[in-house]
């Protein structure tokens, strides 16, 4: 009953000479001019913000990697740099990263900035380490192609 009524409210209102078009401009004349943007005196001040924000990044943004390896003991480190060196000699274009977050090292690979381009790679060599996973991690900032 409520949306009967509305819509019979809408079509009087439009009937009676304020057309939507009309309110939203339609249908008139374009005439030059000047364009004045109203707007709070603080958005200024909550993008400077921003981009301060922004620049104490680093460089470092939240995404995603791929984790080919992790072991923890005696030979672990050794694994871990021997794991890095073999994925970056089979990829040379996908950065690759050694961690060691107590105890284990950790090698992960790639700047992906959603879970589809991350997961996406992790099916191009999982059959290469099949123990492989997507992660979320801060990454770099992925380079800007010109």
């Amino acid at each position: 009953m409520n949306r009967l009524l509305t819509l019979i409210f809408f079509f009087i209102w439009l009937a009676a000479g304020t057309t939507l078009g009309a309110f939203c401009g339609y249908g008139q004349e374009v005439k030059p001019g000047k364009l004045v943007i109203v707007q709070d005196e603080r958005i200024p001040q909550l993008i400077q913000k921003h981009v301060l924000l922004n620049s104490k990044q680093n460089g470092i943004m939240d995404g995603y990697r791929v984790q080919i390896f992790f072991d923890s003991g005696n030979e672990s480190k050794r694994k871990a740099i021997d794991s890095r060196t073999e994925f970056l000699s089979k990829y040379p274009s996908v950065p690759a990263f050694l961690t060691f977050q107590e105890p284990f090292y950790k090698v992960r690979v790639g700047n992906f900035r959603s879970r589809v381009e991350a997961d996406g790679f992790l099916e191009k060599i999982h059959l290469e380490y099949p123990n492989a996973f997507t992660v979320k991690d801060k990454i770099n900032f992925p380079k800007v192609d010109q």
